[in-house]
């Protein structure tokens, strides 16, 4: 389960347009307000259809949703490709939100209830820590191959190779296991339920916990501020042009903050049984590395945003293995997509003032007063996070 899982996660993740698509766009005539617009339009596309899905995904097959989500991210790729407007970089980012809201919630609860079934759950941190260091390994790889791909045959090139390999990426969901007997959505209810019953009933419990367990809300809000302040990255590329750094020097600039993001993700098992106070301090750290390192520019700039994105990273990995562990498990992936539309709602706050701050200030001012917020997430963490569950150390998957 643990490797399967790793595979399939990391190798969704290497898509070499990852480091150019918003120079793509930029080289298409749009400005960072234009820019800005079409992440909007991507959280926007994910908050509406998050829980939706989430439900559909405690409902039906979970590997048939993540294959959906495979076949959608191939065609948002596609889409830029073969229109290259910004009406058609605005129907391929619909159709990514509509592919991470198949994900969202839906591996996370795959990969929950198959290690239960194993008595493993408390190996879940680990094992999303290192599927987690598995997609920023290949985001690394793929962004730093973009640079050569780019040399070789321009956007083209590493855009069709990015198609290519989503294409494996969704072939890889089939070795993933299916769900246990125990949690199929067909032994849930009785057999005389209709589909849309049990898709209902999936739907009311999930928001009902997030509604009536407080331990359950403040992991859920936790959770989601950390992750959406990983939005951050959408920004790095025009960062590094604003720097001064040539179209194949940017994917470069832009690895170094993954590399930190390998780093923290990959020790997320071993921070599984933190104190709320530690992360809070971790978190306060992240953002002043984060804001200074946008403020530095160069590569000792984007050496202390890996730095300060790895340490977030880190943490909302935790957060995310907490709420796993304090809620019932009845609608497990509902309530995970609970989280993918908090975050995706913080989100468009982050687009939006980046679209309208575009107007006076520079990407990496913006960048720096974007992490004020966390400074503020960082003093409350410790009366968030939910204590740890009593079991076996997760510091291995």
């Amino acid at each position: 389960m643990s490797v399967r899982a790793v595979a399939y996660a990391s190798v969704r993740e290497f898509v070499p347009f990852y480091g150019l698509y918003v120079l793509l766009f930029e080289d298409h005539g749009l400005g960072a307000g234009s820019i800005s617009s079409l992440f909007v339009l991507w959280s926007v596309v994910a908050f509406v259809s998050e829980v939706p899905s989430g439900a559909w995904a405690d409902t039906v097959s979970r590997r048939a949703l993540l294959a959906g989500s495979g076949v959608l991210l191939t065609a948002a790729f596609t889409m830029w490709l073969v229109w290259p407007t910004y009406w058609g970089f605005a129907a391929g980012f619909a159709l990514w939100g509509l592919s991470e809201s198949l994900k969202s919630g839906t591996f996370e609860a795959l990969v929950y209830d198959g290690l239960a079934a194993r008595a493993g759950e408390h190996r879940y941190a680990a094992v999303m820590g290192c599927a987690a260091a598995g997609e920023m390994v290949c985001v690394f790889a793929a962004t730093l191959s973009a640079a050569p791909l780019f040399g070789l045959g321009g956007y083209a090139l590493v855009g069709w190779t990015s198609v290519a390999i989503t294409v494996a990426g969704t072939l890889l969901v089939f070795t993933l296991p299916a769900a246990p007997k125990s949690t199929e959505a067909d032994e849930i209810d009785g057999p005389g339920d209709t589909l849309a019953a049990r898709y209902l009933a999936r739907l009311r419990d999930g928001t009902n916990e997030v509604r009536t367990d407080s331990a359950v809300r403040r992991a859920v809000v936790l959770t989601a501020a950390l992750l959406a302040c990983l939005a951050f990255d959408e920004y790095f590329g025009l960062l590094a042009r604003e720097d001064g750094a040539s179209t194949e020097f940017v994917p470069v600039l832009v690895a170094l903050t993954v590399v930190g993001q390998v780093v923290g993700a990959a020790t997320a098992g071993r921070g599984a049984q933190m104190r709320g106070r530690a992360m809070g301090v971790i978190v306060t750290i992240g953002a002043l590395a984060l804001a200074l390192g946008a403020l530095a520019g160069g590569v000792a700039g984007f050496v202390a945003i890996g730095l300060g994105y790895g340490a977030l990273h880190h943490t909302a990995i935790v957060a995310e293995a907490r709420l796993q562990e304090t809620m019932s498990g009845r609608a497990r992936a509902t309530v995970s997509s609970v989280v993918g539309v908090t975050s995706e709602m913080l989100s468009v706050a982050i687009f939006a003032g980046f679209a309208l701050g575009s107007v006076w200030l520079p990407v990496a001012i913006l960048v720096a007063a974007a992490t004020m917020p966390l400074f503020t997430l960082g003093a409350v963490a410790g009366r968030m996070l939910p204590s740890a569950a009593k079991g076996e150390p997760s510091g291995s998957p």
